[in-house]
């Protein structure tokens, strides 16, 4: 959305991104002001890797050689940024996950391999980045950036759609019930400040989101989900996109 809105327009004035996740925010970072650095070591994580492509066993020791450097996070900030995105490129499905001691666990995805350096992008994304105001705050510190001419899009963890389903793990202190009654609030307040907003988030079964935001506008859109790694299984949902204004 970030990028889009930037693409869109060009000439807009002020632009900031937050997020609680701090490798995230450090990867945005690192990106914005050190990219050509960023770029050399995840060209020497591609060549590693995609040397040891037809070796599965020796790929797998290599990918949880490098989950456990990450999560010692012991390694300068460069480093921990090409670390989280050679994890985000070779794990199953790209899937962010952390436990509670805040470490990444997603395992690796040995059925395909991807690109793990794309020069190109870093470069523009950098350039994009340099007018852009990187944060890594709790999301209702930003109120004091809102007033009548801002816009905000807030896509919190998503409420687990069943007791199955129950996936939030984005940081090590997870997101619940009571966090999504705190960013409705938030909501509430920029409402007041003159602020329009868009909010998205999974459709439950128990209505939550339907009575949490009565007052507002709710559109449901048609998604395709994963179910499960092993059965590689698609079904189509429903998230909600909420906002405040027509």
């Amino acid at each position: 959305m970030l990028f889009l809105i930037l693409n869109t327009f060009p000439n807009i004035g002020k632009v900031i991104i937050n997020d609680k996740n701090e490798d995230l925010i450090n990867t945005y970072r690192i990106i914005a002001n050190y990219p050509e650095e960023l770029v050399s070591l995840l060209e020497e994580f591609h060549n590693e890797f995609f040397a040891m492509k037809e070796n599965d066993q020796l790929r797998k020791r290599y990918y949880l050689n490098q989950r456990e450097i990450y999560n010692s996070r012991l390694s300068d900030e460069i480093t921990q940024a090409g670390l989280f995105i050679f994890l985000n490129r070779t794990c199953f499905y790209g899937i962010y996950r952390v436990n509670s001691k805040n470490q990444f666990n997603t395992s690796i995805n040995l059925s395909r391999m991807y690109s793990i350096c794309n020069k190109e992008v870093i470069l523009m994304v950098s350039k994009v980045l340099q007018k852009v105001k990187i944060l890594c705050e709790d999301f209702e510190q930003t109120i004091t950036y809102a007033n009548e001419n801002s816009f905000y899009f807030l896509d919190p963890p998503y409420k687990p759609v069943s007791k199955t389903s129950n996936f939030n793990s984005y940081t090590q202190n997870g997101f619940d019930e009571n966090d999504q009654i705190r960013v409705r609030d938030f909501c509430d307040e920029l409402h007041v400040k003159g602020s329009k907003w868009i909010l998205c988030n999974s459709e439950i079964n128990d209505c939550f989101f339907d009575k949490l935001y009565s007052e507002y506008h709710i559109t449901r859109l048609n998604v395709t989900r994963n179910l499960n790694q092993r059965a590689m299984k698609q079904r189509q949902i429903k998230d909600l996109m909420i906002r405040n204004f027509q």
